[in-house]
């Protein structure tokens, strides 16, 4: 019978294992934001994925030149002047291989959007983030880092 329990252990502790290897294949999750100037804390991103694209939402404001909660005073249309906490700032990524791209990307401090690539590293704990005006080579790249889910119990 001994044997019968280790061998559905085993299988276990192997189901656990693809699960949290497949975590670390997608970016879904919570993460943290730097300046890629600073290197400072600017914000709590959120991505989920439907019908195979990504997209990002600003959960919390951690540093800006505006002060806590700011505006997007310089978004153009339906996000002039609306909070950032809470405001989609990454849609319609796709993957295509080892990337997530298509998508677009708002930094809500200067209001322009951006062609966005997306990549995860270090075994699914940080992503790549560059943003980009033409073409890829020339343009903008950030590191978030994976944000532990925190349990309700603690």
């Amino acid at each position: 019978m001994s044997w019968i329990i280790r061998g559905l252990l085993l299988v276990i502790c192997g189901i656990a294992l693809l699960m949290t290897a497949a975590e670390s294949d997608s970016p879904v999750g919570k993460w943290k934001t730097f300046d890629d100037k600073t290197g400072r804390a600017k914000s709590i991103v959120q991505i989920t994925e439907e019908n195979g694209e990504l997209t990002g939402k600003v959960l919390e404001v951690l540093e800006s030149p505006e002060g806590p909660h700011p505006l997007c005073r310089p978004c153009e249309g339906e996000r002039k002047d609306q909070p950032v906490e809470g405001m989609t700032i990454l849609w319609g990524a796709k993957k295509n291989g080892a990337s997530w791209e298509d998508g677009e990307i708002l930094d809500p401090e200067n209001g322009k959007i951006y062609h966005a690539i997306i990549t995860l590293l270090t075994g699914g704990q940080k992503l790549q983030v560059r943003g980009y005006i033409g073409i890829p080579a020339i343009g903008r790249r950030q590191i978030w880092q994976r944000q532990e889910e925190q349990s309700s119990d603690q």
